[in-house]
């Protein structure tokens, strides 16, 4: 790549899990601190949020642990009966591998955009696109070539 991802970016390992709950007091057993909190996240499916192109609406339980330098962060994908939405990048990972290592995150500064054209140019799909405020994220569909997912965010 013209525009390498910087290792010293590493900020978060996402893992997708049935049970937010059960994982987060299993890996705060583990650790030896408090679980933490378990947080409802709604993503609206407007033009702050793409899943594999199309603007869709998901819900979350999300879980995030701190380690030193980066995070742990547990994605519970919600499923809402009759709701039609069901549909995100972490519903589509639980369904097809159940509970496992979605992506890694990377914080690359303003080479961003740089580093997303050219994985998109390589032949990746971007999987998502979300915007929040004072950042964003891009899911990069590596899991066939890198065995996981990119998360490309500017800053976190």
């Amino acid at each position: 790549m013209k525009t390498p991802v910087d290792r010293n970016g590493f900020a978060q390992i996402c893992i997708v899990v049935e049970d937010a709950k059960k994982a987060a007091e299993g890996w705060a057993e583990l650790f030896g601190i408090p679980a933490p909190e378990i947080e409802e996240r709604h993503l609206e499916g407007n033009e702050e949020y793409v899943y594999r192109g199309k603007r869709i609406s998901c819900d979350l339980l999300v879980a995030e642990i701190a380690m030193n330098g980066f995070i742990i962060e547990l994605h519970q994908p919600v499923m809402k009966a009759g709701s039609g939405a069901d549909e995100s990048t972490f519903h589509e990972f639980m369904r097809e591998h159940g509970n496992g290592v979605h992506h890694l995150g990377f914080e690359v500064g303003n080479k961003r955009d740089a580093i997303v054209s050219e994985l998109t140019e390589a032949g990746y799909e971007q999987r998502t696109v979300g915007i929040y405020p004072g950042s964003s994220w891009t899911i990069i569909d590596s899991e066939d070539t890198l065995g996981v997912n990119l998360n490309i965010k500017p800053v976190r």
